[in-house]
């Protein structure tokens, strides 16, 4: 990663900064946006520190489509291109049977986490394409992969983000950009404490008891996160595109080989 020019949304906080000071320690120089300010200058401020690659902070809301422009500007200016695009802005959105959200709560979570990721996308894809080499790698979560009650607007949205990815993917291989969608496993952050504040009313006994051995535990490790997604960004992960992985899977075997079509996808295998 060297030298490499890394965009990163939602890079303030969770598994966004994890990645963020996991990448600048590899030498990136590394593109922080969120939302908040105070949280990417603190991010700066200790990717400084750990002596890693450089950092730029980008404050700009995922759903702006032009703030997200300038973003990429930015980024051409200081550090010539994005290299690799992390999409990993997201919320939670509201908890709870699906006719008891806020309707505008959960149209925002959707916009966030689906269209956020989209306008990501589409302001990178245009630099990745002229120079024919990208990385673009999308954050799944929890009920992208399986029904997950009471978190509709959350799992909804990452289906999507999962569907969405696999599309990209084949549209832009001729143009040597790799996109894949990570599931990075649950990891202790502030939705872990939106879970436990809910109770088992809303979030439900199982959701309670998960988030309550994450809190204790500290969930799946950053380092695991950090080298999947290092592998997803590097040169090694060229012949994979429009992939769903867990951090979780054994993906050091697919560094020599090709993957199935069918496997590590959305799609259902069926079994006659």
């Amino acid at each position: 990663m060297r030298g490499r020019s890394v965009l990163i949304t939602g890079a303030g906080r969770g598994i966004g900064k994890r990645l963020a000071l996991g990448f600048a320690a590899e030498g990136a120089k590394v593109g922080l946006l969120a939302r908040s300010q105070a949280e990417i200058e603190l991010a700066r401020l200790e990717i400084e520190q750990a002596d890693g690659g450089a950092a730029l902070c980008l404050r700009a809301d995922v759903r702006d489509a032009d703030a997200l422009a300038k973003a990429a500007d930015r980024m051409r200016e200081e550090f010539g291109g994005v290299d690799v695009l992390i999409a990993a802005a997201a919320v939670q959105g509201p908890i709870g049977p699906f006719l008891s959200n806020p309707s505008k709560a959960w149209n925002e979570a959707v916009e966030i986490n689906l269209i956020g990721a989209a306008n990501a996308c589409r302001v990178v894809l245009p630099l990745m394409i002229e120079k024919r080499s990208g990385k673009i790698l999308l954050l799944s979560g929890g009920g992208s992969a399986y029904a997950r009650p009471n978190f509709t607007a959350y799992g909804t949205s990452k289906t999507a983000v999962v569907r969405f990815g696999e599309t990209l993917a084949e549209e832009v291989r001729d143009h040597n950009v790799q996109v894949n969608i990570i599931a990075p496993g649950a990891a202790y952050s502030h939705m872990t404490d939106e879970i436990l504040n809910a109770g088992d009313g809303l979030a439900g006994r199982k959701e309670i008891e998960d988030a309550e051995k994450v809190r204790v535990t500290g969930g799946v490790p950053a380092e695991r996160q950090i080298a999947l997604a290092l592998f997803l960004a590097s040169e090694r992960s060229n012949h994979i595109s429009g992939k769903l992985i867990h951090v979780n899977d054994d993906w050091k075997k697919f560094e020599q080989e090709n993957m199935k079509p069918e496997l590590f996808t959305l799609r259902r295998v069926q079994k006659i």
